[in-house]
């Protein structure tokens, strides 16, 4: 468990999943702090044979548009909610290149000098696309180190009439590449807000910039995040996370200071991203 103090500054700016953002005082993160879960019991292991590929994204092309329909990604969130410190690009303007089955998100300076970078979500404006209600997803990918990069993995409720479920697979800051961040959130739109975080110090022998999976499983109980497909944490699943959850996939950058020492260009690299259906 990680004090207030020890959260990265960043991560008390938190994302809100309509896109807006809020700063969080210290008091109010810790009761938010959600300790480990048990780990070790038969369901807390992932045998993905005893699951079925309900989704696969090998990146040896990208159908990817601004807005959709027709393609498996488009370049924005659904609900037309930018966030962090670099505008989410159009295809067009070449924030996605594929190379040899590896999709690269970069971020640079336009010619005006501002950032923009890329984002893919799995479900269009109108809720074409992929999601799904339980399972587990998974990412394969390399992640940027330095100052101001904030590349993500994330899950979004597909029902956001009342509030925004949102599960935040990984959250990398590039200036702490000792760990990533974990974190559920349930937006509510009379304000209250529900949150749960854990900091995954993982990357002590490892290294942010070699591959590595990163997948979270979910199932009516319980949310449980895995790196390297070994368990690092879980939470109780909510009722508000019981519905059918889309795909988005980030290289943001944090919009304060620090970008002003990122490193320009800078890239994530992703291999593939899947979900598994619980047969």
């Amino acid at each position: 468990m990680n004090s207030p103090e020890q959260i990265p500054l960043k991560t008390r700016n938190v994302r809100y999943g309509g896109g807006g953002r809020v700063l969080l005082a210290a008091a109010a993160l810790a009761a938010m702090i959600a300790s480990p879960g048990i780990a070790g019991s038969a369901e807390d292991r992932l045998d993905l044979e005893e699951m079925s590929v309900s989704f696969e994204e090998e990146f040896d092309t990208l159908s990817v548009s601004a807005w959709g329909p027709g393609t498996r990604w488009i370049a924005h969130t659904p609900w037309s909610g930018d966030f962090g410190g670099a505008r989410f690009a159009d295809p067009e303007e070449r924030p996605f290149t594929v190379d040899d089955g590896i999709l690269r998100i970069e971020a640079k300076r336009d010619a005006e000098g501002e950032w923009r970078s890329g984002l893919l979500a799995s479900v269009d404006p109108k809720g074409n696309g992929f999601a799904q209600q339980y399972g587990y997803f998974e990412m394969r990918a390399r992640l940027p180190v330095g100052p101001g990069v904030w590349p993500a993995f994330w899950l979004i409720g597909k029902d956001r009439s009342r509030f925004t479920a949102e599960i935040d697979v990984i959250e990398f800051y590039g200036d702490k590449p000792d760990g990533y961040s974990s974190v559920v959130h349930v937006w509510h739109r009379d304000g209250r807000h529900y949150s749960r975080y854990m900091r995954n110090e993982v990357f002590g022998d490892a290294d942010p910039g070699d591959f590595h999976t990163y997948g979270v499983k979910i199932d009516r109980d319980w949310i449980r995040f895995y790196f390297d497909r070994e368990l690092v944490w879980k939470t109780e699943t909510q009722e508000e996370h019981r519905q059918p959850l889309y795909i988005l996939v980030n290289l943001a950058l944090v919009d304060g200071p620090t970008k002003n020492d990122t490193l320009d260009p800078s890239h994530m690299d992703v291999d593939y991203v899947r979900a598994y259906r619980a047969d």
